[in-house]
């Protein structure tokens, strides 16, 4: 079967246009094919924000920045994160480590479907969503736990021992897991020492699974985190020092510490060509661009009077930044690092995150 991408097809329907044939309905699917050939493989993708002061989930479009659906959620939602398949949403409400309680929202019929219970476990915060399953932080119980949409159920979890333990990043084979511990002023790297298989044993033998924490010290007030897209490197921002420190996950150490000057730092981000950093601070409401390779601070651009969660394009063109003290999401073009437009999503916007649907 000839490809309907193939320049042989589309050449053949042309030939038969100017021989004369039926003309109205080769240019019929001539037209039907170029569309579809632009169009048939291409994501829907929304914006996720959440506003702290509304209490709802926006549905945003990022072409028009237009938002086109309010999602009621609970008293203190601080982040957001999107099913791989794009159709559900899971919202943290958080307290301060106190409440326990994850929204679950359909993204297709733009409305709640259930809360998710994580007592005993209290003050979810950091979502990650890998394997088919919801990953987050319990910031009161002092660890990361994980929920099975499928059997509705927290199927495993791990405490870190560590104060405020905050974000959360899984790799995609789920063997490590990543998070910021802020008064700790330390950083939880959680691995699975699944070992490898080897001679059977008796009926009903199971290996033994273990998860082993290395500790990796850095400033306190360390929050915002991201991992280079190599996956070699973390960087993890300090809100007490404005310091940046850059972990090896190969040797699970600090490689090198930079004098960043980010008070008040709230997250971090790279880049989708890990060549920028973008770092956003509370304090003073200054996104902080950073040269990846050199360590160098490349531009300052002032937002409003602070910015917090940040979610980068995935072809790294624009950065939607949630200013929470100024009430709107400031977009930045990341080419002329200027902030071009900014999007009301509601009071308070904090946490974003993308959903793809394809």
């Amino acid at each position: 079967m000839t490809s309907i991408t193939s320049g042989k097809f589309h050449s053949n329907i042309t030939s038969k246009i100017k021989c004369g044939g039926n003309r109205l309905f080769a240019a019929s699917i001539l037209i039907s094919l170029l569309i579809c050939t632009g169009h048939c493989n291409a994501q829907q993708r929304t914006l996720l924000a959440l506003s702290k002061t509304d209490h709802t989930l926006a549905m945003v479009d990022p072409v028009s920045l237009k938002v086109m659906a309010r999602v009621p959620v609970g008293s203190d939602p601080h982040e957001v994160i999107a099913s791989t398949d794009g159709k559900t949403a899971y919202v943290s409400i958080y307290g301060g480590g106190s409440l326990h309680e994850i929204n679950v929202i359909d993204l297709v019929a733009k409305k709640p479907l259930y809360n998710i219970d994580t007592r005993p476990f209290l003050g979810p915060h950091g979502l990650s969503f890998v394997g088919g399953k919801l990953w987050f932080t319990v910031e009161g119980s002092k660890c990361v736990g994980r929920y099975d949409p499928a059997t509705k159920k927290i199927d495993w979890c791990m405490g870190t021992g560590q104060d405020r333990t905050h974000m959360i990043y899984v790799t995609q084979d789920e063997k490590s897991v990543y998070t910021t511990n802020v008064s700790s002023g330390t950083v939880s790297i959680l691995t699975d020492t699944l070992p490898a298989p080897g001679p059977m044993g008796p009926p009903g033998f199971q290996p033994r699974r273990q998860w082993k924490q290395t500790l990796v010290h850095v400033s306190t007030g360390s929050e915002g985190f991201d991992v280079w897209p190599d996956g070699k490197q973390l960087w993890t921002a300090s809100a007490d020092d404005g310091s940046i420190a850059v972990i090896d996950l190969d040797i699970m150490k600090v490689a090198a510490t930079i004098d960043a000057k980010v008070m008040g730092a709230n997250r971090l981000q790279f880049t989708p060509d890990g060549k920028m950093v973008l770092v956003s601070s509370l304090r003073n409401g200054d996104m902080c661009v950073f040269d990846v390779a050199s360590h160098k601070d490349i531009k300052k651009i002032n937002m409003g009077h602070g910015g917090a969660g940040i979610l980068v394009e995935p072809n790294g063109l624009r950065a939607f930044i949630g200013c929470t003290p100024d009430n709107y999401v400031a977009v930045i073009d990341l080419k002329t690092l200027e902030v071009i437009n900014h999007i009301d999503v509601g009071g308070g916007p904090d946490g974003l995150a993308w959903a793809v649907r394809n």
